[in-house]
């Protein structure tokens, strides 16, 4: 379960959250035809490291991963979900959907966040995907508050999805952060009310909804990280770093 977080703890994760929060709205500027991937990556560093603070994802290996992680920020278009490995090759271009995933260090506690942009000129139906992936994510927070449980947070999340007949990824979800990009409790995007670990104030969570246009099957690419829709559709990614507290819950990555 996750370790609650003390209140000077708390302190420096709401300053690290900020940071993040400004970092990604200018990557989200950058983002336009012509950027490469690597080029986003060398800005989200450059910006974490002139703030004094560290970018946690790089030479990070996750539970299962059988290298390093190359990069500071995650970068992923179309049907690539998370985890896309940036790449001076891989240029942006008009139409495309963009998701950018970054880490903070600030003072020992780590910040996630993400966020997809449609790229100039998208379908409705893509559009709307970006939207209501977004949606879903408010909709997992407000779900929150203290003595519930973490089945009320997928819950929340997936009746979105179902009421748009998006494909959930159910394979990833969200996650306790702080201390490590990746701490106990795991948070699914889908479940029941009443069902899973209770929430408690003080817990710092990850959410991070992903959907896709089409059905609920992914695979992983050959570099080990990653994680593509199986059919090739279309996918969103958001997410925020969160606080419970006695009132619901605090965003930290705004």
């Amino acid at each position: 379960m996750a370790k609650i977080k003390t209140a000077e703890e708390i302190v420096r994760l709401r300053e690290s959250g900020k940071r993040l929060g400004r970092i990604l709205q200018t990557l989200k500027k950058a983002i336009k035809p012509g950027v490469s991937t690597k080029d986003l990556d060398v800005l989200a560093e450059k910006l974490i490291r002139e703030g004094g603070d560290e970018p946690p994802f790089l030479n990070y290996t996750p539970y299962g991963a059988r290298m390093a992680y190359p990069a500071s920020l995650c970068v992923s278009i179309n049907d690539e979900i998370v985890h896309g490995i940036p790449s001076e090759s891989r240029v942006v271009n008009d139409g495309d959907v963009v998701s950018i995933d970054l880490g903070l260090k600030h003072k020992g506690m780590i910040t996630d966040a993400a966020l997809s942009v449609p790229v100039g000129r998208v379908s409705p139906e893509v559009g709307k995907l970006v939207k209501e992936t977004e949606r879903s994510l408010y909709e997992g927070i407000q779900a929150v508050c203290a003595g519930g449980h973490i089945g009320d947070i997928g819950w929340a999340i997936e009746r979105v999805a179902k009421a748009n007949g998006y494909g959930i990824v159910r394979e990833l979800g969200g996650h306790g952060v702080g201390h490590k990009v990746h701490e106990e409790p795991y948070v699914p995007n889908y479940g029941k009310k009443g069902v899973g670990p209770i929430l408690k104030a003080g817990m710092v969570l990850a959410l991070e909804p992903m959907f896709m246009l089409g059905r609920d099957a992914i695979r992983i690419m050959p570099d080990g990280y990653t994680v593509v829709t199986k059919d090739g559709s279309i996918a969103a990614h958001f997410e925020h770093t969160i606080v419970i507290t006695d009132k619901g819950a605090e965003i930290l990555t705004q």
